[in-house]
């Protein structure tokens, strides 16, 4: 019989220590031959539910038990250690009102902590242990405090009756035999049992180091720190029975009171059974009534001008329905969406047409809680909710973004804020996050970090493991620096281990009582931020209902749109009542002009789109479901469309296997088995299965489990003969839906989101400034995809105006022109405080200056830094002054606002108005800043660059125009196919790609009058890398051709050069014409300062004094001679003038 029992693990999700995983740690567990173990990670239940599950499994009692820190009566920043095992139901209850309580009302510097009558509160169905050394009878005794350790020990036996034990441990770590001594003597004079344990933070000895940096990771320290805490040892390890024994074998009764205490623990956890919500029915009505009833209402009202005749197949599917929903118990779910929805409407916050299984039901779009008719597009309730397989229903509902919190906050309200809850995620150490924090741990030099961790590639699911297939760089850095493969050593070991606690993102579960009932809870440390400690899979396991609050962007720009449209229309427009049959529409999508269509403006689905050419809604519906690995893989893709235009004859499903009663089912789809609706739709009609029945089989393909496809397929074969159908056919038709139900796509998600793609795309067509001001305003703070939808906008002919100051606002607008005016929270540097207070002022009237705008502004929030930034953005051209007079005023303009505001403060006001901004013999407010040197158009569209993130005004190009032209003879629209050529633009995009020889690059070059896509292959790319930097000027020299996915242009590229470059190579002289009136010793010593910036190099300087009779040039002397550059070019010609300096070529 085994003599010792584990009844203290840490595993990783105590988050601030432990490193055990949980199934391979029960799994040892069960190896060792141990009975039970009990896991007590700190201050939570976590990973409860999965050990539990864990452990029924491999035949091992889980003990559910929680370490908390007490508080120290005498010193409230110390607590003390203790350790909680539920030993039945009530106490596992009782734990989790304790947990929930340390973190909601307990939080110390943002950790849990208990107080000690919050323990005595919940003690009953609880063991308790001592906390060993670091328990508070641990650190009297070891403190000499005698007295003290007795009155706890008579208060824990009071609080614990014969639940209390004494905590011995033997791991190697500092005053653990003072202390075991001490502990025993008073446990002999209390007669309290004591019990030992290990304390185990790992599962073998070598995991110590590891542990230790997993430790410092959570504590901002590194490992050599010499003021960490050192708290734990390499013996802290799973040991087994033997080597416990051998470690107590003075102590013998320790060992057999873990195996008591195991044995007086019994928690039997109800898993898989749902508890829904309670929904208030009236009286006289049960629930299932009042389903029925709003049931047949609301569709009633989806169909207002039917007869009973034409209502009769879906009032029959209704009560199909019905039955369903009432017979697995689940009227009150739906009830309970139908009223948040319901709600979410009423308020105007947007609602999307349905998301995943849910749009099958007809009970649901009856009750709005969807938008699409599920009987007109063919979609099944059976793949909701088959009344064969009793599983939960699970409505995904998506929101707009903005408002989704609005909606979970009304749940709480009318469910009760203790009932409510969103949903705890688990963040763990991927793959590039490890390395850097192993790094900074280890103390590793930065450069190396990053290094490495940039050598990982950025894809979703990457591992340190498949980095290493993947990157030859990294594993010749691991072969050269030891230091590298220190670290990679000890990021292996803890990649993957859960990090740190969050929310999940849409996930909220509503109880029909108290969430402690079902849950601990976990929160902020000011009690905000609720959620359940089980996630998103436990949660359900534990009995709560979860309900997805998902946020979709693209519903606030279609209300957003909707709302700029209804601005400017007589009458408001009702985007659900559409036609999904406008020509217009295809013929968008049909040209691939995609960008920003909800689903459709990926380039891979821009090329489907062109060759799939929709005409008809399904066709949207299909190009959901075919843009997918499987089907792009399968060849399914390319049969849909040669079937769609003619190349392909149509077959149902297969020209040698057909039968002409799959045809109804299969004519949508031109004969492909594109959904598994299809699927379940062609067991019923061909052999006989109910629709439930269908569902389990779809399953069942999909999951390709041997023994259950053979019992499958005579139960098929068997359908299908019974209905008279060759059996031979019957099989060869079950094995070509077998194939492709495993790239089936689920219907009625494809059918939800096709109409949200058709919605964005019928905007997009017929009011596009909308649309386009509404897409630019969702990406406010992404600058990257904001320029990507505003040179859309100005592809399409649309006209982007800048920031304004008179008539912008903080979003993107349309003014009574159909012109786009750019949205003032674009403006890098302002921020909604800023500009709230500038939009409350205007409502005054408009500014007049910039010291008016400052006068009538806040300084705390419209600062010199949001001033600079408006200036730089144009925002304030409007105001009729060049911005460097506005940037070279500014300070004046604050200090006269800051006199004004003190003045009025005072209750002083100048006798003659405002304080006097303008000099004594003029009314010009910016006399004395006219001076200040103008900017070049680069210096402009640099500084709208830095405010805006890129350039309004014009294009770098034009400053390089006359020059640029020596080099590359034509612009970009000028250009032809099928020859060799020279491109000069302005790099807008690059997107490099991995390939077998190395990374490759695609560039977009915009030079002002078109685009061109470059692709540049690995050698010229690792040659030119350096150059090739977004928003340089480059020229590319390479072959034209036809770009076949967007019928542009498209360039190979053989080399790159810079502007810069390029010019040293061909210039022969810079010539400065001046008119020789100007010279003087002002100007003499302007431009020596000036060329001084740039000698040293090899073009020479030529001074052209231009008379009235004549002109004559003189060459500067040797030590003159400049390098030719573009800064020095932009120098001179703000000191000389713009027409008067010329770079000169060799003919």
């Amino acid at each position: 019989m085994t003599s010792f029992v584990h009844l203290r693990l840490h595993t990783e999700f105590s988050l601030i220590d432990g490193l055990l995983r949980v199934r391979p740690a029960l799994e040892r567990v069960a190896e060792l031959g141990m009975p039970a173990v009990a896991i007590t990670d700190h201050h939570n239940f976590f990973g409860l539910v999965k050990a539990y599950k864990a452990a029924a499994d491999l035949g091992v009692k889980l003990i559910a038990g929680a370490d908390v820190h007490l508080v120290d009566p005498l010193d409230q920043g110390r607590h003390h250690e203790l350790c909680l095992l539920a030993q039945n139901e009530r106490g596992y209850r009782n734990l989790m009102l304790l947990l929930s309580r340390s973190y909601q009302q307990g939080q110390y510097l943002g950790r849990p902590r208990v107080e000690q009558d919050w323990i005595a509160e919940y003690a009953e169905g609880v063991i308790a242990l001592s906390g060993g050394r670091r328990g508070d009878i641990g650190q009297a005794l070891l403190n000499g405090r005698e007295d003290d350790a007795r009155a706890a020990i008579e208060r824990w036996q009071h609080c614990f009756p014969d639940r209390f034990y004494l905590e011995l441990q033997r791991t190697g770590r500092a005053d653990e035999e003072r202390y075991l001594h001490a502990a025993v003597d008073l446990a002999s004079r209390y007669s309290c049992p004591v019990v030992a344990t290990n304390d185990v933070r790992f599962l073998q000895a070598d995991e110590f180091e590891a542990h230790e940096a997993r430790v410092c990771i959570g504590d901002g320290r590194t490992l050599d720190d010499p003021r960490r805490v050192r708290a734990y040892s390499e013996q802290q390890y799973l040991r087994s029975a033997e080597e416990m024994a051998e470690l107590f074998a003075d102590i013998p009764e320790a060992l057999e009171n873990s195996v008591e205490i195991a044995r007086r623990c019994s928690l039997s956890l109800s898993l898989g059974q749902p508890s829904l919500p309670e929904y208030p029915v009236p009286s006289g009505e049960t629930i299932d009534q009042f389903l029925g009833r709003l049931s047949f209402e609301g569709l009633r009202r989806r169909f207002p001008h039917w007869d009973d005749s034409r209502l009769k197949p879906y009032c029959e599917r209704l009560e199909f329905e019905l039955e369903t929903i009432n017979q697995m118990g689940f009227p009150g779910y739906f009830l309970v969406v139908m009223d948040f929805i319901q709600w979410a409407k009423d308020q105007d916050i947007p609602v999307g047409p349905g998301r995943g299984s849910g749009a099958g039901s007809l009970v649901a779009y009856a009750l709005g809680i969807t938008d699409l008719d599920p009987i007109e597009y063919d979609l099944l309730f059976e793949r909701f909710l088959n009344p064969e397989r009793v599983s939960m229903p699970d409505f995904d509902v998506d929101f707009c973004m903005e408002r989704r919190d609005e909606v979970i906050d009304y749940v709480a309200q009318t469910y009760g804020r203790q009932a409510v809850s969103q949903i705890i995620t688990f963040g763990t150490m991927a793959a590039k996050a490890v390395v850097r924090d192993v790094a900074r741990v280890q103390g590793k030099p930065y450069g190396l970090a990053d290094r490495m961790s940039k050598l990982i590639p950025f894809e979703v699911g990457m591992t340190l493991s498949k980095a290493l297939e993947q990157e030859e760089q990294l594993v010749a850095l691991l072969e050269e620096d030891s230091s590298a493969q220190e670290i990679w050593d000890m990021a292996v070991q803890l990649e993957g281990v859960t990090r740190n606690a969050g929310k999940h993102a849409g996930g909220v579960v509503i109880a029909p009582g108290a969430l402690t009932d079902f849950s601990p809870i976990y929160c902020d440390e000011d009690g905000s931020g609720v959620v359940t400690q089980y996630d998103k899979n436990d949660v359900e396991e534990a009995g709560l209902v979860k309900f997805d609050f998902l946020g979709l962007r693209t519903l606030t720009i279609i209300q957003w749109a909707t709302q700029m449209i209804d601005a400017r229309a007589t009458a408001p427009l009702d985007i659900d009542a559409i036609p999904l049959d406008d020509p217009d529409v295809f013929r968008l999508m049909q040209a691939g002009d995609t960008t920003a269509v909800f689903q459709l403006e990926s380039r891979g689905m821009k090329e489907l789109i062109k060759n799939l050419r929709p005409d008809c809604f399904e066709d949207i519906i299909a190009l959901v479901a075919l843009f997918r690995p499987g089907p792009l893989q399968s060849g399914m893709v390319e049969n849909f469309i040669n079937r769609k235009h003619g190349r392909e004859p149509l077959a149902y499903p297969d020209a040698q296997y057909q039968h002409e009663w799959l045809q109804p089912i299969l004519e949508p789809t031109y004969g492909i088995i594109l959904y598994q609706e299809q699927v379940m739709q062609i067991a019923q009609v061909l052999a006989g299965y109910t629709l439930g029945g269908a569902d389990l089989l779809r399953r069942a393909m999909g999951k390709k489990k041997p023994e259950e496809m053979a019992k499958q397929r005579s139960v098929f074969e068997e359908g299908a003969a019974a209905k008279g159908i060759d059996p031979i056919l019957a099989i060869k038709i079950f094995d070509l839906v077998e194939k492709f139900a495993g790239y089936g796509f689920n219907k009625s998600h494809s059918a939800a989101y096709a109409l949200v793609s058709y919605q964005t795309a019928w905007l997009k067509t017929h009011y596009p400034s909308e649309f386009m001001a509404a897409v630019m305003s969702s990406e406010i703070d992404n600058t990257d995809k904001l320029l990507t939808f505003r040179d859309e906008a100005k592809r399409m002919g649309l006209v982007v105006q800048p920031p304004s100051i008179q008539s912008g606002e903080y979003a993107f607008s349309v003014d009574d022109a159909g012109h786009i005016r750019y949205g003032l929270g674009a403006i890098k540097g302002l921020g909604e405080g800023p500009i709230g207070n500038l939009l409350a002022a205007r409502e005054e009237g408009p500014f007049s200056s910039l010291f008016d705008l400052c006068a009538r502004t806040d300084p705390r929030k419209m600062n010199r830094r949001a001033l600079e930034a408006l200036i730089k953005s144009g925002a304030l051209d409007e105001l009729g002054v060049e911005r460097w007079v506005m940037l070279a005023a500014l300070d004046d303009a604050i200090k006269a606002a800051e006199q004004v505001a003190s003045n009025t403060a005072a209750g002083m006001t100048d006798l003659f108005g405002d304080v006097m901004t303008a000099s004594e013999t003029s009314d010009d407010l910016y006399q004395e800043h006219r001076g200040a040197r103008p900017w070049s158009l680069t210096e402009l569209l640099n500084a709208e660059k830095e405010s805006l993130g890129s350039f309004l005004s014009g294009h770098p190009m034009e400053a390089f125009e006359t020059e640029v032209r020596k080099f590359a003879p034509r612009r970009i629209r000028e250009l032809q196919a099928n020859n060799q050529g020279v491109v000069a633009g302005l790099i807008m995009d690059i997107r490099t790609i991995k390939t077998q020889r190395g990374p490759m690059a695609v560039l977009t070059l915009d030079d002002g009058s078109g685009q061109l896509e470059a692709t540049v292959y690995n050698d010229v790319f690792t040659e030119h890398r350096d150059l090739l930097q977004k928003d340089r000027i480059v020229l590319l020299e390479g072959r034209l051709q036809v770009d076949d996915f967007n019928g542009g242009l498209a360039m190979r590229t053989k080399t790159a050069r810079s502007l810069e470059q390029a010019r040293q190579a061909k210039v022969s002289q810079l010539r400065l014409r001046v008119a020789s009136h100007r010279v003087d010793d002002h100007f003499n010593t302007l431009l020596a300062s000036t060329l001084r910036t740039a000698v040293g190099g090899q073009c020479p300087v030529v001074m052209e004094y231009v008379q009235p009779k004549g002109s004559v040039a003189v060459r500067l002397g040797g030590a003159w001679q400049v390098h030719p550059s573009d800064a020095l070019l932009d120098e001179l010609r703000i000191a000389v003038g713009s027409d008067a300096v010329d770079w000169v070529y060799e003919a």
